[in-house]
């Protein structure tokens, strides 16, 4: 995989994942987190400027993004929702949503540069079922499904693909407390591993999916087949 990619969220988790296993496919990767670190990029996702400047840095350093991950995120805190502060609420859409939005956006005006790429967004099951205390998570999820839907059919044109990938509950330090809670939600009876994920962004992400825009792509363990 002759390609240079940019994955945000990438110090650990899910994120981590994909970009070790996009480096061993071949791919330049520059990976980005809230904060620097051994051979990670600082960006604030929730900042547009800091956004367009990562793109802008992999563009400097590699002269073109052949692939965008959006996977920063954060999780939710379980609070009844006519008592959740307005502040928690706007944290994890702008970090989950509007983050993906800035991703998209800037990574698009590279790509049609460049002639083309795939966008690849990090999604989740709750995009398409809900869960107790965490609508603002769902919406977001939600959201992000539905932006890029919006985003591959505009995109289309210019060569850039633009698809979601939606786990369940992956062993992550996102779910940390969780695992003996959601376990029981996945019928083929274990988590997921962040490898696992990592596989179907790889193969998205290559030109064997060429085909392949505007949908999300559940890795869910059964989660949403009842």
């Amino acid at each position: 995989m002759n390609k240079v990619a940019i994955v945000t969220g990438a110090a650990s988790g899910i994120g981590a994942a994909i970009a070790k296993r996009l480096d061993a496919d071949g791919a330049m990767v520059c990976k980005s987190d809230l904060n620097a670190g051994d051979g990670i990029v600082a960006c604030d996702v929730t900042s547009e400027d800091a956004v367009s400047e990562l793109v802008d840095q992999a563009v400097r350093d590699f002269g073109r993004i052949d692939i965008m991950v959006n996977n920063a995120g954060v999780g939710e805190s379980p609070i009844p929702i006519d008592e959740k502060p307005a502040a928690k609420w706007q944290r994890v859409i702008d970090t989950n949503l509007t983050a993906v939005f800035y991703g998209i956006k800037h990574a698009a005006r590279a790509m049609k540069k460049s002639g083309g790429g795939v966008i690849i967004n990090i999604s989740s099951i709750l995009g398409s079922v809900g869960l107790t205390g965490a609508p603002a998570y769902v919406a977001a999820k939600h959201g992000v499904n539905g932006l890029t839907k919006a985003a591959a059919l505009e995109l289309a044109p210019f060569k850039i693909r633009v698809v979601a990938v939606q786990p369940a509950f992956i062993k992550t330090p996102l779910i940390k407390g969780m695992e003996e809670s959601v376990l029981p939600l996945h019928p083929i009876g274990r988590l997921g591993e962040p490898e696992e994920v990592a596989a179907l962004v790889a193969f998205l992400a290559s030109d064997e999916a060429g085909f392949m825009t505007g949908a999300g792509y559940l890795i869910d363990g059964g989660y949403t087949a009842p």
